[in-house]
């Protein structure tokens, strides 16, 4: 899947900090697949300042990501959280419709 800057943080802000082995597991892989390398750190110009990212958003640095069944079940089940408490804000609709087709 292709994802954004802007894509890769929201799901990384996403992801379960709790759960059973076998989860976390698979959590710390996709977090390894959506952080970014030092190439795109550069070419995005991408800093953190007081816990708040910023790059230079003329760049449209995308990144194919593979994501796993169980790890777009866990990723669909974060969606579907935030959509239950009413917690999602604009900046999810685009990621949103990517993961949960309906």
């Amino acid at each position: 899947m292709l994802l954004n800057i802007k894509e890769r943080l929201l799901l990384l802000n996403i992801l379960p900090q709790e759960n059973n082995f076998v989860t976390l597991k698979i959590v710390r892989k996709i977090q390894e697949e959506l952080s970014f390398s030092e190439q795109e750190l550069k070419e995005a110009d991408i800093q953190t300042n007081e816990g708040k990212v910023f790059w230079n958003q003329s760049k449209n640095v995308e990144k194919e990501i593979t994501i796993g069944e169980k790890a777009t079940d866990i990723i669909i089940e974060a969606l579907k959280k935030l959509d239950k408490e009413n917690k999602l804000t604009m900046d999810f609709l685009e990621l949103y419709e990517k993961f949960i087709k309906e």
